[in-house]
């Protein structure tokens, strides 16, 4: 365990361009940025040199400059991305306040107005522009050069008061600029172009590429001028790249990576602070033999040398040739470099003059060395040869070694100077005889020789620094350290890395050191061990490091492990993995569980949209309605443990909540039933408990995958959070405040986000680790702080703004990172226990490892805190009560099957099952095992059993009882159960099997039960016992169905994925008949009630009828099929039910159906997991049907009980099994009806109004801004024959409608002025009076204020404001484009304050797009702009009941639904609306949460949960014949009413979602507003008559 302790930089370096560096203005904050694919900026301390916050996830390659504001609160940052993005951050919180697209051309600055508020200035190639932030939108001025001065590159400015802006140009001018006009320029001040300038107190200073600093007063009055190029350090070409100014001191950075400190008044000596190599790359490295001295040479031409001791620079020599290596003589004397000419040059090292030039070679030499007796020098070129040259012989060449195909890389001598190795660039290693150069390639030669250095990186001794798998050549350097045993390599990748030497297995371990930014060109160690040097390629840097030895390990481990975005730390390979105790069992079968999907609930409105051909040939039949009886989820048998932990709390009133598929579960112990949180549509994968218990947080599968914070006594969705997960959600925490959540998904980075979820905002985000991570948990104490377990993983975390910064758990001497599976904190902020796979518990302070405690045999899986002491629970079954401190076990208790309570809803399966989940409460342990039950143990001993369901694999078996209420299920986990289906709602039997099953049936009478198995046997038992009858085997292949056949069950049909169906006869227990000619797998199959055909569907979607008892085929036109009366259906297949095949029928398999006894309602399950119910016969493509989700994957079978009371299904590979109960169409009460309706709308309408279509038609394109002339359309009066009718003239404008705008047309690049021409002065025009009101396409847009006292409404892009009293108007003019909207906030506090939504183009965030204005009907302020991602246009806006959130409505294809707090200009939450034109969408008069949207066949009643919208498509089932129709307009009543106006006339009234009344022909047109007036209860509608 050796460190290497990063020591300092020796080196500058001066990019290009100014890179990204800000400094905060109280001078202690640094922010920086990088390049890269996924670029962050970094704001840290520069003290203690820590990372206070991270800001990422924006920028894409990287980030061009930053700059705070004046207080320090907001940073701006310029990314290089194609449209140079301009961000606003508030850094602190890591969050993004506003983004938009900078220019189209490199920008090199940006300054906040430092004497404005919300005002910045940016300036780049051939333009400047000046930037306000109002709300979320940045909107910018291109500053007017005018004839001032000319259009050019403008590369760093400064903010001046009353609006000055000064700024250097390209050309060494200093452009001032009032406002956004240039007013003067103050020409010459630099010769050439002016790379900094900045502001002070005193003044100006600015540096340019002339080499000169200037001095310039508060007005731009010159001071005083440096000229660095004539100082002792100047030399020609100096060009100053940045300064700084403070007092009397100046700070000047340089191209060649110098910084100097001038003052003032001995300004012709500046200090050098720093310096290093510049332009070229930095290839040869070099250390002294004998003192602590290195030598770099660059491209640059130049020669260093460097004391390590006093971090300085001691020497620089310039020399003709660019350097790319050099060598000191082993008696320090001499200094060899290598030329890229091909050239040598041997200086002398104490005066550096040259003792010899010798050009022998054309191509560039990479590496010489001397040898260790200093009689020779050995050259190396990239024309493939080594020269031998002797050194007394004043460097005369003695000999030639010429073995290698390709350019030399590598070399080293052996001790005694009589051998020479080379590596080349083909990655082969050769061995020479010194001095002549004969190539060696006896074997027995070569073993006894010693090296006197090792700097190959090909060779036995360093197999182990090339990864396993991989040949390419990326390791540029290596150095041996023979006494310490170790060594360092430099690579392509920046990294620094230490290994043990020799390290002979490949993909050996290491430990690894960033800083570097590009290719670590070289590394070597100094001559006495302490440091190690390495150079960088492209970064001209060279960084020092010190070497911290096992032996010094133990005084040094305040050195904390360094922080990092990046692990520090190697990836262990598997050849060293020997030493490990390998994975247990479970762990490894957990780790290969994927949770990927073929297709993902998400895609299903995709999939839909790309079958439309197929709708559209469906919707011209007529499709068989939905059936009027429905299913209500009742009971669920299962728990989810075999792949999730810590899922199981005891909620405030004592019940219990936990998940299974993708039910959330509230159970009520005392009663026996059960409430489900239905929010989830795919597996959830975790639980948490809010601190209150009374809030759940759970997260799911998913492409996008999100998690619902819930509330367990109302079962209500709070929050749901999404898109930052993909894939899945593995674990969630609460914080100890309950305010925020923290969550890891199963993406390959195992991403970890910090939410605050109320607000449904994520606040930090990290890549977590490559592994697996099973579990999270904030610091009860500080919630910015926290931990993740994983496999080979232990990791501290702390929050640093919108990233987490992450140290290792350091374990010291005590030996490697296990796996952990579980962790908790202790009693202090500092102190952490984790269980580990092999039974230990860990207990931490701070990152370091204190000591081990042995709990468990094999894994700890679960660990709980207390409030004195801790619980844990392992694989080995048993719970284990510790004290505070894990010193002493107090009490155990194993599970066992002895100890079970009689008042059990079950078995236990086996003793001592693992156990998975724990958690204390109401004086019990509640323990989850991994085999699916969940046990209550009593603190004196005794256990109940609560809840089970099978284990891991899947459950296709379902077989329900002919009369009595009980079903059995046979899994994959190799067990056949019986469970009662009464109230009681318990497991009856279980019997455990050879082999897992896919299949089972009752005989009809109910005394015997056949089970298929998964090796081609089945077996008859006994109903009751379960004990065995009879057994056959004649099969290879997975038993897919059996059934008996009806009456007296004389006849078993046994399926088999071989194809056949086998006959056999019960009595005599012999196979009398066989079923052949089926192409495929059986997949359903069914008898006639006479028990003489059979029915057979297979997997090639055939169906197929068979004759008992021989088995001979028979063909059976479809006519007929339908009258045969059958004893059971569960086919899927046959012109009775092709109506239950889905559009998108290719992706999903309807895997089972069941028909009700009175053949009325078909129950379907498929491949998505939704359960439907069709009505019988499905005649037709695509019928209609009510669907429920609770399943998450595949449903795999679906049977109802013997009196049709209750539907079971079991849901494949969730294990569960789930009971719905069946409620008649009469009976069903005001409950919410869970189903959603089927896919397609109906295509009736009730009327058609020519109005409406014209207004769903309009197409918003605005043409005014790309083209200057508009075309116009219409006919001039005198030629139009007659008066065209109203529909005539929409006819016209339809499509077509004439492009008018206000919006200056913009264009595209400037044009210069031709300053020639005289320009007229334009006089101002100002808007007097305007005629005319958007009413053609627009609704709700007129309102009075102030108590009627004015009237506001719009046309055009202009905002009025009419006085009723004095008929004045008076206007808002910032649009640029045609507003489609208005409202008003109601709320008191924010009296007459107007939102506005105009027309825009893409929503790119540029000017262009479109926007809502909030701004003051009186005083026309605009308050916040919020620039927004509807494209084309906003349709509709609404304020919410306090008035601080503003609801929006796009005319994009989804018509998007925005909520933004316009305050902050922040967008909440944002959701595809729906497929067709929305018209309307308004909050409840009462509410912050609830609103409703109405459009083209559409009704949705909204609510928002933390940043996600939910919604409920209006119900319309209890009212006869009610159709949905084209909804224009809504309003609100007491109790949750709602009234929508319809385009027939008709008002609906709904009860929460449902449909209750409609009061029809209120008009007898479209009813196209409504208001209503909360206090009175009136309402007032209005519309459009027809005669």
């Amino acid at each position: 365990m050796n460190i290497l302790k990063y020591v300092n930089f020796i080196d500058a370096s001066a990019l290009e361009v100014r890179s990204s560096l800000a400094l905060h203005p109280e001078r202690v904050l640094v922010a920086t940025g990088q390049v890269g694919k996924e670029p962050y900026i970094c704001v840290w301390d520069s003290y203690t040199v820590q990372t206070v916050s991270v800001l990422k996830d924006v920028h894409t390659h990287g980030i061009a400059c930053l700059a705070f504001d004046l207080d320090g609160q907001r940073l701006v940052s310029v990314g290089l991305d194609s449209k140079n993005t301009v961000c606003v951050w508030d850094w602190r919180k890591g969050k993004l306040l506003s983004m938009a697209p900078g220019h189209t051309d490199r920008i090199f600055d940006i300054s906040w107005d430092l004497y404005q508020p919300n005002k910045l200035v940016s300036c780049g190639v051939k333009h400047i522009k000046f930037w306000s932030l109002c709300g979320n939108s940045l909107t910018p001025k291109r500053g007017v050069f005018g004839k001032t001065g000319d259009l050019q590159t403008i590369l760093c400015l400064a903010c001046a008061r009353d609006e000055v802006t000064y700024s250097g140009a390209l050309n060494g001018d200093i452009y001032v600029w009032k406002g956004i006009n240039l007013v003067r320029t103050i020409q010459g001040a630099h010769a050439a172009g002016i790379f900094s300038m900045n502001a002070c107190e005193e003044g100006f200073a600015t540096g340019g590429r002339d080499g000169c600093v200037r001095l310039w007063d508060l007005n731009f009055k010159p001071i005083t001028v440096i000229d660095l190029r004539e100082t002792d350090q100047g030399y020609k070409g100096l060009s100053v790249r940045s300064v700084c100014w403070r007092g009397d001191h100046i700070l000047v950075g340089t191209q060649d990576s110098e910084i100097f400190e001038i003052v003032v008044h001995e300004r012709n000596k500046p200090f050098l602070i720093m310096q290093g190599h510049c332009e070229g790359e930095l290839w040869a490295l070099a250390v002294h033999p004998t003192k602590p001295l290195a030598m770099t040479g660059s491209d640059d031409r130049s020669v260093r040398i460097w004391s390590l001791i006093d971090h300085a620079l001691i020497a620089r020599c310039n020399m003709e040739e660019p350097i790319r290596c050099a060598a000191v003589s082993t008696d320090g004397i001499h200094l060899a470099l290598g030329m890229k000419d091909g050239s040598f040059t041997v200086l002398r090292v104490r005066d550096m003059t040259e003792v010899v030039h010798i050009k022998d070679r054309k191509e560039a030499i990479h590496e010489l060395k001397y040898s260790p007796d200093g009689n020779f020098l050995a050259v190396g070129s990239n024309d493939s040869s080594v020269d031998i040259y002797g050194v007394v012989q004043r460097y005369k060449k003695v000999g030639e070694c010429i073995g290698s195909l390709s350019f030399i890389t590598h070399m080293d001598w052996s001790s005694d100077s009589k051998y020479l190795q080379t590596n080349d660039g083909n990655g082969k290693r050769l061995f020479y005889r010194m001095p002549g150069g004969k190539e060696v390639t006896n074997k027995e030669e070569l073993k006894g020789i010693q090296w006197a250095s090792w700097t190959c990186v090909s060779g036995l001794e360093v197999n182990g620094i090339w990864p396993k798998y991989s040949d390419i050549n990326d390791i540029n350097s290596v150095d041996a350290n023979f006494i310490g045993q170790v060594m360092v390599t430099a690579d392509d990748y920046g990294i620094v890395k230490l290994f043990r030497y020799p390290c002979l297995r490949k993909g050996a371990k290491f430990k690894k050191y960033l800083g570097h930014s590009a290719h670590v060109t070289n590394v070597r160690w100094s001559h006495d061990h302490q440091w190690v040097v390495s150079i960088g390629g492209a970064d001209h840097s060279v960084f020092q490091w010190k070497f911290v030895p096992d032996r010094k390990l133990k005084d040094t481990l305040h050195i904390a492990p360094q922080e990092s975005l990046v692990d520090s730390n190697s990836d262990e390979s598997d050849s060293d993995q020997s030493d490990v105790p390998e994975l247990d069992s479970e762990i490894e079968q957990e780790t290969q569980i994927t949770y990927r999907r073929q297709v993902y609930k998400e895609d299903l409105p995709q999939l839909k949209e790309q079958c439309k051909e197929k709708r559209k040939s469906a919707a011209s039949k007529r499709r068989e309605r939905a059936p009027g009886n429905s299913i209500r989820l009742h009971f669920v048998h299962g728990y989810r443990g075999y792949d999730c932990r810590s899922n199981l709390f005891y909620t405030q009133t004592g019940e219990i909540v936990y998940h299974v598929a993708a039910v959330g579960v509230v159970y009520n112990r005392q009663q026996n039933t059960q409430r489900f949180y239905l929010g989830h549509d795919d597996d959830i994968l975790c639980l948490a408990i809010h601190p209150l218990k009374d809030y759940v947080a759970t997260g799911q599968v998913g492409r996008d995958s999100s998690i619902h914070i819930w509330d367990t006594e109302t079962i209500k969705p709070l929050s749901v959070l999404k898109g930052y997960h993909q894939y899945g959600v593995c674990a969630v925490d609460f914080s100890a405040d309950g305010k925020r959540l923290a969550s890891v998904g199963i993406d390959d980075n195992h991403t970890i986000v910090l939410w605050d979820w109320k607000k449904g905002e994520k606040l930090s985000a990290v890549r977590g680790s490559k592994d697996k991570i099973f579990v999270v948990k904030i610091n009860p104490y500080m919630s910015d702080k926290l931990i993740t377990v994983g496999i080979k993983h232990m990791k501290f975390w702390r929050r640093a703004g919108g990233g987490l910064i992450g140290r290792k758990g350091c374990i010291g001497a005590l030996g490697r990172t296990d796996t952990m599976m579980c962790a908790v904190y202790g009693w202090t902020e500092e102190m952490a226990f984790s269980g580990t796979s092999t039974g230990d518990v860990c207990i931490w302070r701070d990152v370091f490892l204190i000591k081990t405690v042995k709990a468990h045999d094999g894994p700890v899986f679960s660990m709980h805190a207390l409030e004195k002491g801790f619980v844990t629970g392992g694989k080995d079954g048993v719970v284990a009560l510790w004290d505070d401190t894990f010193e002493r076990c107090l009490k155990t208790y194993a599970i066992k099957r002895a100890a079970l309570a009689p008042g059990s809803k079950g078995l236990l399966l086996e003793d001592n099952p693992s156990i998975r989940a724990i958690s204390l409460g109401h004086g019990h342990i509640l323990v989850g095992t991994k085999n699916g039950e969940i046990l209550e143990v009593d603190k004196s001993g005794p256990i109940t059993l609560l809840v089970q369901g099978h284990m891991e694999g899947e459950v296709w078996g379902l077989a329900t009882h002919p009369h009595l209420p009980i079903c059995a299920t046979v899994s994959d986990d190799k067990t056949l159960r019986i469970w009662d289906l009464s109230p009681s709602h318990c497991m009856l039997a279980v019997r455990k099997l050879k082999k897992g099953g896919r299949c089972c049936c009752f005989s009809p009478d109910g005394k015997a039960l056949a089970v298929g198995l998964n090796d081609g046997s089945f077996l008859i038992v006994n109903a009751d016992t379960l004990e065995d009858l009879v057994s056959f085997q004649h099969r290879k292949d997975v038993i897919s169905e059996i059934r008996f056949s009806p009456g007296a069950g004389k006849y078993l049909a046994v399926a088999s994925c071989d194809n056949f169906v086998d006959i056999y006869n019960v009595m005599s227990s012999k196979r009398v008949g066989i079923c052949k000619g089926a192409s495929s797998y059986i997949t359903h199959m069914d008898w006639d009630i006479r028990g003489k055909l059979l029915q057979v569907n297979t997997g090639a979607k055939e169906q197929l009828f068979f004759e008992a008892p021989r088995g001979k085929k028979q063909t059976i036109p479809s006519l007929e099929v339908e009258k045969i009366g059958w004893a059971s259906w569960t086919s899927v297949l046959g012109s009775c039910c092709e109506g239950i095949w889905p559009i998108i029928g290719e992706v999903t398999d309807v895997t089972a159906s069941c028909l009700t006894s009175d053949s009325k309602v078909l129950a379907t399950g498929d491949d998505f997991g939704f359960v439907k119910l069709f009505r019988y016969p499905a005649k037709g493509k695509f019928g209609k049907f009510k669907r429920y989700v609770a399943h998450s994957t595949h449903v795999t079978n679906v049977r109802w009980t013997y009196d049709d009371s209750l539907l079971v299904t079991v849901g494949g590979a969730d294990t569960s099994l789930m009971l719905w109960t069946y409620e008649m169409e009469g009976h069903r009460d005001s409950r919410q009806c869970d189903s959603e309706e089927s896919d397609l709308d109906s295509e009736e309408d009730g009327g058609y109004d020519s109005d409406v279509t014209r207004e769903n038609e309009i197409n918003y394109t605005i043409k005014a801004l790309s083209t200057n002339i508009r075309p116009m359309f219409g006919i001039k009066p005198h030629l139009q024959q007659k008066e065209p009718t109203l529909d005539e003239r929409q006819g016209v404008v339809r499509g077509s409608r004439p492009p008018v705008s206000r919006a200056l047309p913009q264009p595209e690049k400037l044009q210069t002025n031709n300053v020639g021409k005289k320009k007229r002065p334009i006089e101002d025009l100002i808007l007097e009076l305007v005629f005319g009101y958007r009413g053609k396409d627009c609704r709700n847009n007129v309102h009075y204020l102030n108590d009627g006292a004015d009237v506001i409404y719009h046309t055009a892009s202009i905002g009025i404001l009419y006085n009723v009293a004095t008929g004045s108007q008076s206007f808002y003019q910032e649009h640029n484009d045609d507003i489609l909207c208005l409202t008003v906030n109601q709320h008191p506090k924010f009296t007459n304050i107007v939102a506005t939504g105009q027309v825009g183009d893409s929503a790119d965030m540029s000017a262009t797009a479109p926007s809502i204005h909030v701004w003051d009907a009186m005083n026309k302020q605009t308050l916040s702009v919020l620039r927004c991602y509807h494209s084309k246009g906003v349709c509709s806006v609404s304020f919410s009941a306090t008035g601080k959130l503003l609801l929006s409505v796009g005319l994009d294809p989804e018509h998007t639904i925005t909520i933004w707090k316009w305050q902050e200009g922040a967008k909440i939450a944002s959701r595809a609306g729906h497929n067709q034109r929305i018209f309307v969408a308004e909050f409840r008069p009462d509410s912050d949460t609830q609103f409703v949207s109405v459009g083209v066949k559409h009704v949705r009643f909204w609510t928002l949960a933390g940043r996600a919208l939910l919604s409920k498509k209006g119900l319309l089932s209890s009212i006869e014949d009610a159709r949905m129709q084209t909804m224009l307009s809504v309003a609100f009543g007491a109790n949750n009413l709602t009234f929508t106006g319809t385009i027939s006339g008709d008002v609906c009234v709904w009860k929460d979602h449902v449909l209750i009344r409609i009061v029809a022909k209120a008009h007898n047109g479209p009813v196209f507003t409504m208001y209503t007036t909360l206090r009175d209860g009136l309402i007032v509608t209005g519309g459009k008559e027809r005669p």
